[in-house]
């Protein structure tokens, strides 16, 4: 293979973008194949903005199987993400899902044994992860620089939306439109960043109002308090509703702490804290430290991602954000909600989302969202009021 041909399914806001990355050989090694949208203005835009032919596809099905495309890129809404990259896979396409993953874990467990049976590349669109800030965090966290973890905080209010955001569409922020709000659409980067740095935590417990900013029916304001197995503890707060926002990100450990809020900021303990406090015999003293900031330049975002994923494919690469990774986050999100709906308790992690998953489903049956715009996995016919 000397091109890899990649067909994308949805042209909508992220789809559109891949596109033109693609079209003006933005991505070395990758070409357009074929294009999959259920409107048919956005094939004709697709069409008026390709040099030569262009298949283009109302059904994403009979583009999988038209042998036009060796990969594929999922850019539709969320509850489908795995419905198309499951049939994908399992004709040898290789995938590529945007963020979130999907919206409940359950589906996406049968996702990732699929793919790992099958040995196909399987990517998600985590372009956080080729953010350089974020690379080098994980590295002084992940070779032990920082030390034993003790806390992970990361404030992110800068998400903010306004009421005619979400009256721009009639399946936004609803649970059988969108399948959450600003933890399953602006946060899942951040969600899959925290975990990705700091590792997994073992357990949730979670605060979150719905509609408390808007007039919506899902989560607009959250705070999840994490534990990991060490004893360290985390906390994840995120908004829709308040302007200014603040995106402050500050991991502790036994050996000095990293900030970034803007800037990549490094304290460096000159020995571990606790080996100190055991030590020292002077009231009020601390541990001396280094003060070291990073300036490591621009992020390739999804330009970085795709040609990865165009590596994986050609070459062999090394993915740098494997698909089977995005149930990390979600897991995260499902466990958060749980806890919510169940009266703030602490939910453990790893679980199999099957409590998750029916609670989830009684939300969607009573959702405002029309029908024609849920692919939730739960009939609601008669159930939007208008």
């Amino acid at each position: 293979m000397k091109k890899v041909r990649y067909g994308i399914v949805g042209l909508g806001n992220m789809g559109s973008q891949h596109f033109r990355f693609i079209k003006d050989g933005e991505i070395e090694g990758a070409v357009i194949g074929a294009v999959c949208d259920i409107n048919p203005e956005r094939l004709k835009w697709a069409r008026e903005n390709y040099d030569g032919d262009l298949p283009c596809f109302e059904n994403y099905s009979d583009m999988l199987k038209s042998g036009k495309i060796d990969a594929v890129i999922i850019a539709v809404p969320h509850y489908l993400h795995p419905v198309i990259g499951m049939e994908a896979i399992g004709l040898g396409i290789a995938t590529l899902s945007e963020k979130p993953i999907g919206v409940y874990t359950k589906i996406i467990t049968e996702w990732n044994e699929k793919a790992k049976a099958s040995g196909v590349p399987f990517g998600i669109m985590y372009n956080q992860r080729t953010n350089p800030v974020y690379r080098k965090m994980r590295e002084i966290v992940q070779s032990g620089q920082l030390g034993e973890l003790k806390r992970a905080v990361w404030i992110i209010t800068n998400w903010y939306r306004p009421q005619a955001y979400y009256d721009s569409g009639t399946w936004r922020a609803t649970w059988a439109g969108e399948g959450g709000g600003v933890l399953i659409n602006q946060c899942p980067h951040n969600l899959d960043l925290w975990q990705w740095i700091c590792g997994m935590p073992s357990s949730v417990r979670a605060f979150m109002s719905f509609g408390k900013y808007h007039d919506i029916e899902v989560e607009d304001d959250v705070t999840i308090y994490a534990k990991y197995d060490n004893g360290a503890t985390g906390l994840f707060i995120t908004t829709t509703g308040e302007a200014p926002g603040t995106n402050r990100f500050e991991v502790s450990g036994t050996l000095g702490k990293i900030v970034y809020d803007g800037k990549l900021r490094h304290w460096k303990l000159g020995c571990d804290e606790r080996v100190f406090n055991k030590e020292n015999k002077t009231p009020f003293a601390a541990p001396p430290s280094e003060y070291i900031e990073y300036d490591l330049g621009p992020s390739p975002e999804h330009r970085g991602i795709l040609r990865n994923f165009t590596n994986r494919v050609l070459y062999g690469e090394e993915l740098i954000a494997p698909g089977i990774e995005g149930i990390n986050g979600l897991s995260i999100s499902n466990a958060a909600h749980l806890s919510e709906w169940t009266g703030n308790s602490e939910v453990q992690l790893p679980n199999d989302g099957e409590a998750f998953f029916e609670e989830l489903k009684k939300r969607i049956k009573t959702s405002r969202a029309k029908p024609e715009y849920s692919t939730a996995p739960v009939d609601i016919s008669g159930t939007y009021n208008s």
